[in-house]
């Protein structure tokens, strides 16, 4: 195994074979850190751009904090119990792709598509520039490299899912169920002190906040809702990821729609639970927080701050520190993995990602090799997409969550709601030959779900769009109107190159003649073999093809030619110029316009070597022929090996690497035992 095969082993791990896919699928324990850690991590900034919102008319109104938390929580039941008749109707892991393709037709399916894809990228740039700010919190050398931190961190995920999905789920699982035990345990803590009257005061509890220009007189009843709406929307981000367990249902172990069902409603019971538990104590606890760009409408005894001066934490970090006054353990606990599950929430993004991407490629609207598993029976091309996809938006956009959040939330939200009208005309249509009584109530339940879950989600997203669009929003929506069209354009070029390719009666015919050429650079044992092979395959006419720049070397050719006496005429192009490529492509050219129905076979000598570096030293001249022949039409290009003695390097290498036996391979059936009778293996 050479060196690049090593470094991809290290990386990625062994191969796994095609019939071990069954060992890759996840039971509920795994598939919940795995699939939901992007909802359950929403906490960690949510509740934050909550407060946000509110602060723009002053501390006065964190009174409706936790009614917008209320609002966002009656969204998410709806839309979890929407989705839970989801994956009994869709097993098969398309998710709303699937539902409105099959509900609601192409369009709306590429339109669902390009709002996932969009939205995916975000989940990963959102969650990772989140633990970014999180880790700055707690370790002071990440603060001004958040960007750095965020890339490797980014970088590091892709690597842990290039080695698969079970090994990915494994090692996230008990981060996020340590994560899930401390802000529960956090909360519960912190409303016990509330009960028996010592819960404390964050340490921002002391700050005045300045009302924006314009809202700092009494909110009228227009004004009071916009605020209000752009509060619900911004916490609304809560409900992300909650799709991705419906993409991913061909991941669980059987049965599969069940157990994809169960786990998603531990995700609503836990993220419910935590986000509303979230904000109600940081609103006990005095908590005073604005925009990071906005520090000077903080004030303490009449100064205003500013980043020299104050460094506001995250909402938790707040809540923590104080809850945990006498036990500072405590606090890095949860700063630290809740840094760790904004990390890992990612995967969430890197598991439905490639496996969206998988069914776009198998239905013609994307590239191909996005459909393509790798080593360790992973979505690898998809995954490694991504990655690159959530670095670029990272670095333009500062590793700052909150002006990621104003492009968030968008795409899950249309996403949504064509998935929901898709469940409601895939649930009409089967009443429509439904007989069964009991299969009838159950498929009516089924559309009265899905329809309320319709009706918030439609209005989430009018809310969303009004509240956000000039805030970020339109890039949301451009970037999906990128993706629809790219996506329309492959389908077009696949949908045409079928039919190209389709094959008639005239494909039938044979060439009326075929005319051989065999490339000739020198008369040696290369040569020799390609002339024999040419022979061998009995063309119309046959032969040599000879390009000269220097008089001297074409005279000594034709001299030894003639005295070999092959029986094959030696046809010599001059050029002038020293060109090589060009005066074989023409001279090709001009024998298949001279016979149209005909074609021409060109033949190639070239060297078969055992080192890299010796194929940088020889075959480029064949390369860049083969490049320009492939696109002459009735040209074909077959090449004929020679093998020099260094070939036996790289042969021996492959042979070794063929004849190796690892761990597990005598368990798996893969070699047999000497000792063993072979017609057990039969």
């Amino acid at each position: 195994m050479g060196v690049r095969g090593v470094s991809k082993r290290i990386l990625v791990g062994r191969k796994l074979r095609s019939s071990q896919l069954g060992e890759t699928l996840l039971p509920k324990r795994i598939a919940l850190p795995v699939f939901a850690s992007d909802a359950l991590s929403s906490v960690a900034y949510a509740p934050d751009e909550v407060f946000i919102m509110l602060s723009l008319a002053g501390a006065s109104a964190y009174v409706w904090s936790w009614k917008i938390a209320i609002a966002v929580a009656l969204v998410m039941a709806a839309v979890i119990a929407s989705y839970r008749q989801t994956v009994h109707a869709y097993p098969s892991g398309g998710g709303d792709y699937e539902v409105a393709t099959v509900n609601l037709g192409q369009t709306a399916g590429t339109t669902v598509a390009s709002a996932l894809l969009v939205d995916y990228v975000l989940t990963v740039a959102v969650s990772i520039s989140s633990a970014a700010q999180y880790a700055s919190s707690a370790i002071p050398a990440v603060h001004d490299h958040e960007v750095l931190f965020a890339s490797m961190a980014v970088l590091a995920l892709m690597a842990v899912n290039l080695r698969g999905i079970r090994e990915s789920g494994t090692v996230f699982a008990v981060p996020t169920y340590v994560f899930m035990a401390a802000i529960l345990g956090m909360c519960a803590f912190g409303f016990l002190r509330l009960l028996a009257g010592d819960l404390p005061q964050v340490e921002s509890a002391d700050l005045v906040i300045t009302p924006e220009e314009g809202m700092d007189g009494a909110l009228t009843t227009m004004g009071l809702l916009f605020l209000l709406a752009r509060a619900f929307s911004s916490g609304c981000a809560a409900l992300t990821g909650v799709e991705a367990i419906s993409n991913g249902v061909p991941a669980f172990k059987r049965p599969k729609s069940r157990n994809a069902a169960t786990t998603l409603l531990l995700l609503g019971l836990i993220a419910i639970t935590m986000m509303v538990s979230v904000i109600v104590l940081a609103k006990q606890m005095g908590l005073r927080y604005v925009d990071p760009h906005d520090l000077d409408r903080l004030s303490r005894d009449g100064v205003a701050l500013s980043e020299e001066t104050y460094r506001q934490d995250a909402v938790i970090a707040q809540i923590a520190r104080a809850v945990f006054s006498d036990f500072s353990p405590a606090f890095y606990l949860v700063v630290t993995v809740t840094g760790v599950i904004l990390v890992l929430a990612a995967n969430t993004a890197f598991n439905g990602f490639p496996v969206l991407g998988s069914i776009l490629a198998k239905d013609g609207l994307a590239p191909r090799a996005l459909g393509s598993r790798g080593d360790r029976l992973a979505y690898s091309n998809g995954i490694v997409f991504l990655a690159l996809m959530a670095i670029v938006l990272i670095v333009a956009f500062d590793a700052e969550p909150t002006r990621l959040i104003q492009l968030y939330i968008v795409g899950v939200f249309v996403s949504f709601n064509l998935s929901q009208l898709g469940m409601i005309r895939h649930w009409t249509r089967l009443l429509a030959t439904e007989s069964d009584p009991a299969e009838r109530r159950r498929m009516l339940r089924s559309r009265v779900i899905n329809t309320i879950g319709l009706s918030f989600t439609a209005v989430v997203l009018v809310i969303v769009l009004i509240t956000k669009f000039l805030a970020g929003a339109w890039i949301t929506l451009l970037a999906m109107g990128f993706f629809f069209l790219v996506m329309r354009g492959i389908k077009g070029h696949y949908d045409k190159v079928a039919l190209e390719l389709a094959a008639n009666d005239e494909d039938n015919v044979l060439p009326t003649r075929v005319h051989a050429i065999v490339l000739v650079s020198k008369l040696h044992k290369p040569t020799l073999r390609a002339l024999a092979f040419a022979k061998a395959s009995r063309p119309n006419i046959l032969e040599g093809v000879y390009v000269s720049a220097e008089p001297a070397e074409t005279n000594a050719l034709l001299e030894a030619w003639d005295e070999r006496n092959l029986g094959v005429p030696l046809k010599v192009l001059h050029s002038p110029y020293r060109e090589l490529v060009r005066p074989i492509v023409q001279y090709a050219s001009e024998i298949r316009r001279a016979n149209p129905r005909g074609v021409v076979a060109v033949y190639i000598p070239e060297y078969v070597v055992g080192r890299w570096w010796e194929q940088l030293l020889h075959n480029q001249t064949a390369l860049r022929l083969k490049g320009r022949l492939l696109f002459t039409p009735g040209v074909m290009v077959t090449s004929v090996p020679y093998q020099l003695r260094s070939s036996e390097i790289g042969r021996e290498r492959a042979e070794r690497e063929i004849s190796r036996v690892r761990p597990g391979d005598l368990r798996r059936g893969q070699v047999q035992r000497e000792d063993a009778d072979p017609s057990q293996y039969r």
